[in-house]
């Protein structure tokens, strides 16, 4: 489990993902997806000081912490820096799996799903 003072890039896409839930293109994807993915966030090495969010496709929440309601549908492990990638689109899911920068547990049909139209576009500043 996570030192929890370690600050992640990744935090801040879960801080957006919470407020991207609650808009109408958040509701969409809950009916579209209906599934709970278990996202482990390592600030160097997959395995070690790992931070642990839920992103709940079924009930339309973020949370730190693992998944409480029995298993989710998959668990990835990811770097920070690769995450973010793929979160803001800069990285495909699929080549991250072949490359070793992420790790899926679960169903694989459930992490196909699992692609970054999921996460908020970043805000252009």
């Amino acid at each position: 489990m996570a030192d929890n003072s370690t600050q992640l890039k990744s935090d801040a896409i879960f801080d957006q993902m919470k407020l991207h839930l609650s808009t109408a293109a958040g509701k969409a994807l809950i009916k579209k997806i209906g599934l709970v993915y278990q996202i482990n966030i390592a600030p160097k090495k997959i395995g070690f000081n790992e931070k642990v969010y839920v992103v709940d496709l079924k009930k339309g929440e973020t949370k730190e912490g693992p998944y409480e309601d029995g298993k989710p549908d998959a668990t990835f492990s990811f770097k920070d820096d690769d995450f973010v990638k793929i979160a803001t689109g800069k990285m495909n899911p699929q080549i991250a799996f072949m490359r070793g920068a992420m790790k899926i547990k679960g169903s694989i049909s459930a992490a196909q799903k699992f692609t970054p139209d999921i996460f908020p576009k970043p805000s252009k500043m």
